[in-house]
């Protein structure tokens, strides 16, 4: 059966000269054709094959950003092994956790000089778990982020990587024409993102580092046509202050959290260029994109791509009708190709998840009266107040919007009559000055109902978030794990 792999050697075939990769280091520049990518990716593959990984094996990789990534990843596919990305910070304790909650077999670590290394048997996974997962032919294991719950490991198949990559590139339309600019950490995004470009034979460009001046330099001397980063990098690019644009991108794809309109606003002024919010999720692929509406709403998720069903589920079970907004929302429940195969812990087979209602997010979403789709915010950031329910997340865009916020996070705490009342904790802009709490509160009730005005605010240094930039709404020791 063809897998991604497969489609990436086609690419070799006919532009073997076409450059895959071009990676800017201290030490100089990188570049690696198509040709050289395959053979090295072979080459490893042939190595791991020979220090034993097998088929159906759960094999980590921990390794930096960068072109040895890439050519690791894709030669544990080639060798039918699953990959299973680790962040290159985890180390001590933390990694051989990693290490039993993804049950690894084996592990490719950058640091012996991407050599396998054999790890102790791991347990079984519950029932017939671990018969049906090799029965899969899975490809990838990646668990989500736990910013609100328990993490889950996430497992993907070679069919349903090939099912999400056609129907993103419906949307994306990536070609060998384009070079796109990537600035999201590996270990969590690769799917829908390295492997789609790969697969279409487009150019990846890869910075020695995410401030903004080397970002513009390699995408000026590149020719970057596409962008993919997280609001986070936008915002520095945003900021910046050279003479330096982007004169040949097309399309700048924002994900991994939240875009703020302010963030939007200032890329678009700044390079004249709209940036387009697009939902990914870890167990559906890239199902929304705003294509249609982002010049004009650039904080709206866009629409559904084709083969996607998205629809709303009310509190009762049943979809939320006709254009609504944050009062009248829905949870986002999404069907279409390329779901995922399964939860690895407990074994959960998808079919016990996805039926009756498609995938449920967890996201809370409204449509307006265009069809674009909206994020309320999660379920688990619901705040009851009296009865009166809102998300965490409206606060927070208005807390954000203060001069002197620089971030904020707001959470619900039990009140013995009025059942929740919202708390929040912003990140001074300056820390030498933080904002006084009367300054905040006013700020929030010229735009909020009072029952959403926050009724305690502490100043904090930094507020704990993902590797991707989320915000993190369990503290470290706190949250639940896998």
């Amino acid at each position: 059966m063809t897998d991604v792999i497969d489609l990436v050697r086609a690419q070799a075939r006919e532009r073997p000269e076409h450059p895959a990769l071009v990676a800017d280091a201290r030490d100089g520049v990188t570049r690696i054709s198509y040709a050289e990518l395959v053979a090295r990716l072979e080459a490893r593959a042939a190595s791991l094959r020979a220090a034993g990984l097998a088929p159906a094996e759960r094999c980590g990789l921990l390794a930096r950003q960068g072109p040895g990534f890439v050519e690791t990843a894709l030669a544990i596919l080639a060798a039918g092994a699953c990959l299973v990305p680790i962040p290159d910070d985890t180390a001590g304790p933390a990694l051989e956790r990693f290490q039993r909650d993804a049950r690894l077999h084996a592990l490719v670590d950058e640091s012996r000089g991407f050599a396998l290394r054999r790890l102790p048997a791991p347990g079984p996974l519950a029932g017939a778990g671990e018969a049906e997962f090799r029965a899969l032919r899975p490809a990838y294991l990646r668990f989500t982020s736990g910013t609100t719950s328990r993490r889950k490991g996430v497992i993907v198949g070679h069919a349903a990587i090939l099912a999400r990559l056609e129907h993103a590139n419906a949307g994306l339309g990536i070609g060998p024409d384009d070079r796109v600019l990537w600035l999201l950490p590996m270990a969590h995004h690769f799917l829908v993102s390295i492997l789609l470009y790969l697969r279409f034979g487009a150019t990846i460009l890869l910075p020695a580092s995410s401030l903004a001046r080397a970002v513009l330099e390699l995408a000026g001397r590149e020719g970057a046509s596409v962008f993919y980063a997280s609001p986070f990098h936008y915002a520095l690019l945003g900021k910046d202050g050279s003479q330096l644009g982007l004169p040949r991108v097309r399309l700048a794809v924002s994900t991994a959290e939240g875009l703020r309109g302010e963030v939007a606003r200032r890329f678009a002024e700044r390079f004249g260029v709209p940036l387009v919010q697009a939902l990914g999720v870890i167990e559906v692929g890239l199902p929304v994109i705003n294509l249609a509406s982002a010049a004009r709403k650039p904080e709206a998720l866009g629409r559904p791509l084709p083969g996607y069903e998205v629809w709303l589920r009310g509190e009762d079970g049943q979809p939320v009708a006709g254009p609504g907004g944050p009062e009248r929302s829905g949870e986002i429940c999404i069907r279409g190709p390329g779901l995922f195969d399964a939860y690895l812990e407990p074994w959960t087979p998808a079919r016990a998840v996805l039926e009756p209602d498609g995938f449920r997010t967890g996201d809370q979403g409204y449509f307006d009266a265009e069809g674009d789709l909206f994020l309320a915010g999660r379920r688990t950031n619901r705040i009851n107040m009296a009865g009166m329910k809102f998300f965490a997340e409206e606060v927070e865009a208005v807390l954000e919007q203060h001069p002197s916020v620089s971030r904020a996070r707001v959470h619900s705490r039990i009140h013995p009559h009025l059942g929740e009342i919202p708390v929040a904790e912003i990140v001074p802009a300056d820390p030498e000055r933080p904002p006084e709490r009367a300054a905040l509160v006013a700020h929030c009730r010229a735009q909020l109902p009072a029952y959403k005005v926050p009724r305690e605010i502490a100043v904090v240094a930094e507020l704990p978030t993902t590797a991707t930039g989320k915000l993190r709404r369990w503290d470290d020791e706190a949250a639940p794990r896998a």
